[in-house]
């Protein structure tokens, strides 16, 4: 086990100062990254059945479909529970979110001729005409506060 000799404790005092010192200049002792929450409210599912697959990016190269974006934010919710979604330690920056109700639970939206026959929503809801939205349509902000974002789910069938 470890003493404090009446030595070590002379050196105490000079080693906290150096320490506050530190933490004055550069605000804190170690550099902690910022992170927010984000809050995602759904509206408009049309059954409970399934699943809720959630994809967030900041790379406007991979969106809609961001699975091969290496720096995604996915998550899969039961749509039962999909009316709040919390994303924890969201770091700032500038992202766009795409969700899927997969109904079927087969972890991919189902295409018919082209056309989702599942429900999709995206963050600030934009207008859908042919194809999905553009990333810059879409995109939002987050900074070191918490982010609360409205996700309305639209269906085509």
């Amino acid at each position: 086990m470890g003493f404090i000799s009446a030595s070590g404790t002379a050196f105490a005092a000079p080693i906290l100062a150096l320490a506050a010192s530190i933490m004055l200049t550069t605000g804190t002792a170690a550099s902690v990254p910022q992170t927010a929450t984000l809050d995602v409210s759904v509206t408009g599912l049309r059954s409970a059945k399934g699943n809720v697959l959630v994809c967030m990016t900041a790379n406007p190269k991979f969106f809609p479909d961001c699975d091969k974006d290496p720096k995604r934010y996915r998550l899969t919710v039961a749509a039962a529970d999909a009316g709040s979604i919390a994303l924890p330690n969201v770091a700032p920056g500038t992202y766009a979110l795409a969700m899927v109700h997969d109904e079927n639970a087969n972890n991919k939206m189902d295409m018919r001729l082209f056309v989702p026959r599942e429900g999709f929503g995206f963050s600030r809801n934009p207008k859908i005409g042919m194809g999905p939205p553009s990333f810059q349509s879409v995109k939002f902000a987050v900074g070191a506060d918490d982010v609360a974002l409205p996700v309305r789910m639209k269906y085509l069938f």
